[in-house]
């Protein structure tokens, strides 16, 4: 299915203001298809005969009308005569006539979305008369706030471009609670779900014919915590959004200023009681935390684990052992600081770039009293789960310490690690090459009796679910490749 983007520009001369516009309004119009009980479908004019509807958007508070997306048709000749008088009017424009689509009886208006006194596109609203009745208090308040918006739309002052952008975690909707404001931020009408909304941050009185910031205020226990826009947004006066705590409960609320030729006469606000979702949020982040603070003292105690070895090795009379020691040194340093990389991260995944860099650099600093090695990387291991970014780390540490150790032991050179990632069904598939130019395998072969590193690696691969090879390298040096598969990010 194309985009929205992709359809503007396959079938509409828009310039990219133009654009940006109709895409804002897109972002917006549930609001309005919601008060409107109503379904809504954009349409854009392809030459001076032709319309194609660009975006369709269904009601969630009613029924729907079309059953089937409106998105990809071209108007009939019929509809497109009314697209464009409602063009050339700039004007809204109802049919008296009641139309007939998939068996429902429909009334269809028609209302230009005007940017900078220009008609842009054309938006039409599909009313399923078959689910009308007496209509109640809120709906015909929903219906008068629609009809007000689509004034706005057909004189340029609906969307809000200084809105916000970006949705909050928590935004609320028109089913979620509405406040009707005059222009003086008094309440005119306020939903069950609002009312509701407003009792549990500790308001139990009258509420209709209130002024919602003085009726707000006068709950609130601790106003160092309030958000600056409120004001704003309980007066009605900006397109903004914010939160009110109060009572161990938070409300989400959005204010939606009305306007008519330019003048504000009033506002909604939609209101959504959201202290379930932010308890919910409070508590991952102190899992989060916690987390964290475990994996730093894990790190931490990793250390003192190789401090104490590092104090054993000096004191170790025997080169053999000391060398032993100190292998294992760094071995758990490498794990210390994959454990460092989570403790400062908001997830279980690893920039595995960085812990690759650090953990080569250790070991090309061992190499600072012999031949001089130069070690580096090329291309990119991604992120790497936790799950797999220990065993990884210590694959590459010992890798590149063998190619030093027993490669280029008597001779400078270069080691370098190739890291090649793709994605694949299950997983991700890393393909890691290190590769030396040292003296080489003996008899080309990997020798019989490994040392310690090398088994190692070979158990740390069947962790990754990979396999591992050794091979020469032309003109010398050896080549190890490595294939593993890493486990998704989003499990």
């Amino acid at each position: 299915m194309p985009t929205l983007a992709e359809l503007i520009r396959d079938h509409a001369a828009l310039s990219p203001a133009d654009e940006d516009w109709v895409r804002l309004l897109v972002s917006d119009w549930q609001l309005v298809s919601d008060l409107s009980f109503a379904d809504l479908v954009l349409w854009v004019r392809v030459d001076a005969e032709r319309w194609h509807a660009v975006a369709h958007v269904r009601p969630t508070t009613g029924q729907t009308v079309y059953f089937g997306d409106q998105v990809g048709r071209g108007a009939s000749a019929t509809r497109a005569r009314v697209l464009e008088a409602a063009c050339a009017e700039q004007r809204i424009l109802r049919d008296r006539d009641t139309e007939w689509a998939e068996d429902l009886p429909i009334r269809e208006e028609t209302i230009p979305v005007v940017r900078c006194g220009r008609v842009v596109a054309v938006l039409t609203r599909h009313t399923n008369l078959s689910m009308m009745r007496t209509p109640s208090r809120l709906e015909l308040t929903y219906l008068a706030t629609a009809d007000a918006l689509l004034r706005m739309i057909s004189r340029g002052e609906f969307p809000h471009s200084s809105a916000p952008t970006g949705l909050r975690r928590g935004a609320p909707r028109v089913g979620d609670g509405v406040i009707r404001l005059d222009v003086d931020g008094a309440i005119e009408y306020a939903s069950p779900n609002a009312v509701s909304a407003l009792h549990r941050i500790g308001h139990l009185g009258e509420i209709i014919g209130a002024t919602l910031a003085q009726l707000v205020t006068s709950v609130l226990r601790d106003t160092s915590l309030v958000d600056e826009g409120l004001p704003l947004v309980l007066t009605g006066r900006q397109p903004w959004r914010t939160e009110v705590a109060n009572a161990g409960a938070v409300i989400s609320m959005r204010a939606i200023p009305l306007s008519e030729a330019g003048q504000r006469f009033g506002a909604i606000l939609l209101v959504r009681d959201i202290s379930e979702l932010r308890r919910r949020e409070q508590e991952l982040m102190t899992k989060d935390a916690t987390i964290r603070e475990i994996h730093h003292r894990v790190k931490n105690n990793l250390q003192s684990v190789a401090a104490l070895l590092r104090l054993q090795a000096r004191r170790m009379p025997d080169a053999q052992g000391r060398a032993a020691l100190e292998e294992a040194v760094r071995r758990v340093g490498t794990i210390a600081l994959v454990h460092e990389t989570l403790s400062h991260g908001l997830d279980e995944t690893v920039p595995f770039d960085e812990v690759a860099d650090v953990a080569m650099r250790a070991v090309a600093e061992l190499t600072m009293s012999g031949p001089r090695v130069v070690v580096s990387r090329t291309g990119s291991f991604g992120q790497v789960r936790a799950e797999d970014a220990t065993s990884l780390a210590m694959v590459v540490s010992e890798l590149v310490h063998n190619a030093v150790e027993h490669g280029l032991a008597a001779t400078s050179g270069s080691v370098t690690v190739n890291a090649r990632r793709r994605q694949a069904k299950g997983g991700d598939t890393l393909v890691m090459t290190v590769i030396d130019d040292g003296v080489g395998l003996p008899g080309g072969v990997l020798p019989p009796g490994q040392g310690l590193g090398s088994q190692i690696v070979q158990s740390l691969v069947q962790d990754l679910r990979g396999k591992i090879t050794w091979s020469p390298n032309s003109p010398s040096g050896t080549k190890v490749r490595l294939t593993a598969q890493l486990r998704r990010l989003d499990p």
